[in-house]
């Protein structure tokens, strides 16, 4: 039976998912054979990578807010307010999150701080 087509690939990087129309003939015809090509898409798969671990930090912070706001601490409201809005920034500027999308969650951070 054959292996299917779909499913965890190895990089130098870490385990990366692909869809499974990723894998598929089509997706990539060929792996690059320059040496500057095979280092750019080590690289990219790097940041993409470290743009998730932005992303998904600011998630987690996110519900940490929502946590502190539940128990009604306002120090530590303001605390986890704080961090989120450093985490948003500094993930827009690297450019993990679009700078709408950083003031979106910005605005909504600041709403769920107010209610506390």
């Amino acid at each position: 039976m054959p292996k299917p087509r779909w499913g965890p690939r190895l990089t130098s990087a870490a385990v990366l998912w692909y869809h499974p129309a990723a894998c598929t003939p089509r997706a990539f015809f060929r792996m690059p054979n320059i040496k500057q090509q095979k280092k750019r898409v080590r690289i990219a798969a790097e940041e993409r990578l470290e743009n998730l671990r932005y992303r998904s930090t600011v998630r987690t912070l996110t519900k940490r807010l929502q946590a502190a706001v539940d128990d009604g601490d306002k120090d530590r409201v303001a605390e986890e307010h704080t961090q989120l809005q450093r985490w948003i920034d500094k993930a827009v500027s690297r450019g993990a999150l679009h700078r709408n999308a950083g003031a979106r969650k910005k605005s909504q951070a600041a709403r769920l701080a107010g209610r506390s």
